[in-house]
């Protein structure tokens, strides 16, 4: 019994070390909606690769889709909103505004492109 109480505070320390190593490895884009346009309008990735996408707006509310990768944000000014993603699956996946934004708004999508 008194091995297992040694052993639990032990693998608790390994737990916490292998999530810091995780976040450690998180490749961070950031990605702004501005008057009718993602920043960058071209995101490459890496299967297997953890990313953090940084969305922020720079001028007003904003819609963030990628359907393929089920990924739905509003992103608002003065706020970041953070996507993390492992990519599974090579392949081009396209996003775009989903909150209409002006005119100009159907023009406002890009890409991701995932690399095996």
């Amino acid at each position: 019994m008194g091995a297992q109480w040694m052993l639990a505070p032990f693998l608790a320390l390994l737990l916490v070390a292998a999530n810091a190593d995780v976040a450690a490895q998180e490749k961070v884009i950031q990605v702004t909606a501005e008057r009718f346009k993602f920043t960058p309008g071209v995101i490459e990735l890496k299967v297997g690769v953890p990313v953090v996408l940084e969305l922020t707006s720079l001028d007003r509310k904003h819609g963030f889709q990628v359907p393929d990768l089920k990924i739905d944000e509003t992103v608002e000014p003065g706020r970041v909103t953070h996507v993390r993603i492992v990519p599974d699956k090579a392949g081009t996946y396209d996003f775009h505004c989903t909150v209409f934004c002006g005119s100009g708004h159907e023009e406002m999508a890009g890409q991701i492109i995932v690399s095996p």
